[in-house]
């Protein structure tokens, strides 16, 4: 039977479509931005450090409308602000990617209040507030058979015409990874553990995305989906 390329584009395609993309400068964010672009969106990119992201953005206008909003987003002002600079370029959302975290290693008995703050506060704060100062946008975009989508790391709550669902990443190239996934033996050992016997590459996440974010994704909301080859399910 062949392919019909019209019903494919009409379940996966997010022509026309706005979406938010926190911690877009590198890493994660940057293939799902990347991906959600590749899918016909216009994107807005966002992270703490004016010079990455901007160029960030500009790597990635190559592939469709990109643009950059610097901002902090461990407190409720710096989200308060990108949502701000967001209502005065559009006037709804559609995708919001709750992407930018942090991490700080430390063993248990020695771990730091302030690096116990940092985390929580981009990490669980972030997500909650800008989810929170960009509801306005969201529902205005949303219907009962498109909806608005938001795609976090991990789950805060669900609204009406708006999913929310959870993408829970294996071993990806990024900062995050980088103590490992840079030393060739500790890379191959990690890549022996997966399942399907590689570490992820930016299309295997962009994809999960842009399925969450199109019309083959409305029914879905509440869930976290482990895009790690199967690490997850592993013993």
């Amino acid at each position: 039977m062949p392919m019909n390329i019209d019903r494919l584009t009409e379940m996966f395609g997010l022509d026309g479509k706005s979406a938010v993309v926190t911690g877009g400068s590198r890493g994660l964010g940057y293939m799902i931005a990347g991906g959600l672009l590749d899918a016909g969106c216009r994107v807005i990119i966002s992270a703490r450090k004016v010079e990455q992201v901007t160029a960030a953005a500009g790597q990635l206008a190559a592939r469709g409308p990109c643009e950059a909003i610097p901002a902090d987003l461990s407190t409720p002002e710096g989200c308060e602000a990108l949502a701000a600079a967001v209502a005065e370029r559009w006037e709804s959302l559609d995708i919001l990617v709750n992407n930018a975290g942090a991490s700080w290693g430390a063993k248990l008995d020695e771990y730091p209040v302030d690096g116990w703050r940092k985390v929580i506060d981009i990490n669980l704060g972030g997500p909650f507030f800008l989810t929170q100062k960009l509801l306005g946008l969201l529902r205005a975009a949303a219907r009962p058979d498109d909806p608005a989508r938001v795609i976090n790391v991990a789950s805060v709550d669900g609204m009406k015409h708006i999913t929310v669902n959870a993408i829970a990443p294996g071993p990806f190239d990024s900062k995050m990874m980088a103590f490992i996934l840079d030393n060739p033996k500790a890379r191959a050992a990690l890549a022996a553990e997966v399942p399907l016997g590689r570490i992820g590459e930016p299309d295997d996440l962009a994809g999960a995305a842009v399925y969450l974010a199109s019309r083959a994704g409305s029914y879905l909301t509440g869930a976290t989906v482990p895009v790690g080859g199967g690490l997850a399910c592993a013993d």
